[in-house]
């Protein structure tokens, strides 16, 4: 395995982990296990512990930029905003790239992961605004959707159905909704 082979394994591994644990209650030996590295080979691999988390938010933003980028290809602005919001909830139906968004957001109380936390998400919206033209207004809505989503698919919320209406039949939802148990959507109602 090369280094940069080695070095995705790690960061896979401790997407995982810090997901799950947040950066206080992720071990950097657990870490290393998963990985199957010594933890030594870790630290040299990646400097800190807190070095490696932000890798790994740095990660989880590059696949929602790659999403979108994939979902909105060809389009252009309300359609291809549109795409990119269909596109999220397949997205976050990977725990893992779910909860490490919340657990950067969780340790913002640290000013160098507010700081890197900070830069990525305005990367992400800066990438979204760019890519189809459309105002703040526009942009809040969006994201703020996404938001939304983030804690109903992070809390399981999907039958609150007198706030934001059947979101377990929502086609573009399935694939949360899959993830939680609910019964597979039936375009047939």
């Amino acid at each position: 395995m090369t280094a940069d082979e080695r070095r995705g394994a790690v960061l896979q591994a401790a997407l995982g982990i810090f997901a799950r644990d947040g950066i206080n209650g992720a071990s950097t030996e657990e870490i290393a296990a998963a990985a199957g590295i010594s933890q030594p080979y870790l630290f040299r691999l990646f400097g800190t512990k807190r070095e490696l988390f932000l890798e790994t938010v740095a990660l989880g933003c590059a696949a929602i930029i790659r999403a979108f980028k994939q979902a909105s290809e060809g389009l252009e602005g309300a359609k291809a905003l549109e795409a990119m919001g269909r596109s999220y909830p397949t997205l976050i139906a990977d725990q893992n790239l779910l909860l490490i968004q919340l657990q950067a957001y969780a340790a913002a109380g640290e000013p160098e992961i507010r700081q890197f936390t900070s830069e990525q998400f305005t990367g992400i919206v800066q990438y979204v605004a760019n890519r189809t033209g459309l105002g703040p207004a526009a942009m809040r809505e969006f994201f703020a959707t996404g938001m939304l989503l983030n804690l109903v698919a992070a809390l399981g919320l999907m039958d609150l159905d007198e706030l934001w209406g059947d979101l377990r039949y929502d086609p573009d939802m399935m694939a949360v909704h899959q993830r939680f148990g609910a019964p597979p959507f039936d375009p047939a109602g």
